[in-house]
């Protein structure tokens, strides 16, 4: 595989694009908003400055980096000489079947197929295709670049030999590939938002404020962001999604998500994007004290 494509030029996007551009891969980054393209970009080549001044790379690593990603705003241009796809758009169950729909029209008969869901069903995401054997989950962790975990989830009809390209592939990204099968928030998820839903519910209840829960589980626990800080930077919303998937996949009481995260959510507090969740980030870009309303 040398050619890949990446859809959606979002913090997760422009983060895959980077990695495997950075590891000698020529990349398509395709986003329907010339803005989102070029923001995309932006953010790969601060990225990179980052990497340099720490010595990371060399200046024409950073250079060949940035030449090997191409940008589109069309999907079928972007994708009809890729031999991977990896799709990265918005966490939406109707978006991705629209999308698949479209890159199983576009793209070559051999492609390899890819989302970047963090929770939605890879078998129901491969319905939209006439290649449900070629159709398979590649979750990368946030910040892409430099977390080492990819999670790969093989839907009901993924192939063997696609399972075994992909796992070579994330080792060729210096990744450190886990297989997975394909049920509800495969495993990062199904273990990480139960304790971010009850981190809420703890607040929620009462037991203690927001500093001093994270502060518990960062000393007690040695997590290096406490869960209501780690909620508030991956997106309150983001969380609320991902719950409503493990309740509606297990019906299971113990998945519901916290009247507290519901609430917040439809107030429009989504955390670090919306300039205040849990911490206020109105003055600064950096959760220093939690929301008036919470402390």
């Amino acid at each position: 595989m040398k050619h890949i494509a990446v859809i959606g030029a979002g913090t997760m996007g422009n983060g895959i694009a980077h990695t495997f551009a950075q590891f000698g891969y020529d990349v398509n980054l395709i986003d329907i908003s010339e803005q989102s393209l070029e923001k995309g970009l932006k953010t790969i080549e601060k990225n990179l400055d980052r990497m340099v001044a720490k010595g990371s790379i060399e200046e024409a690593k950073k250079q060949d980096t940035l030449n090997a990603i191409t940008t589109f705003t069309s999907i079928e241009e972007g994708v009809k000489d890729a031999d991977l796809v990896v799709e990265a758009a918005t966490e939406r169950e109707d978006l991705k079947l629209k999308i698949f729909e479209q890159l199983d029209a576009a793209c070559k008969a051999d492609a390899i197929l890819a989302t970047n869901t963090s929770s939605i069903s890879i078998t129901k995401i491969a319905t939209a295709t006439k290649r449900p054997d070629k159709v398979i989950g590649m979750h990368f962790m946030n910040p892409v670049p430099i977390m080492k975990l990819v999670e790969v989830i093989r839907g009901y009809n993924t192939s063997d030999e696609v399972t075994t390209r992909i796992m070579e592939l994330s080792e060729k990204l210096a990744k450190v590939p886990v297989e997975a099968n394909d049920y509800p928030g495969f495993v990062a998820n199904r273990i990480l938002m139960p304790m971010i839903n009850e981190a809420v519910e703890t607040l929620y209840n009462g037991v203690a404020g927001v500093k001093e829960i994270d502060t518990v589980m960062k000393l007690g626990m040695a997590h290096p962001m406490g869960p209501l800080q780690l909620a508030d930077f991956i997106g309150l919303d983001v969380c609320l999604s991902i719950m409503n998937v493990l309740y509606d996949g297990f019906k299971n009481p113990k998945y519901a998500p916290c009247p507290l995260l519901v609430n917040m959510v439809m107030a429009g507090k989504l955390g670090v994007k919306s300039g205040e969740g849990f911490y206020d980030y109105s003055a600064s870009r950096k959760a220093e004290k939690p929301a008036a309303q919470f402390a």
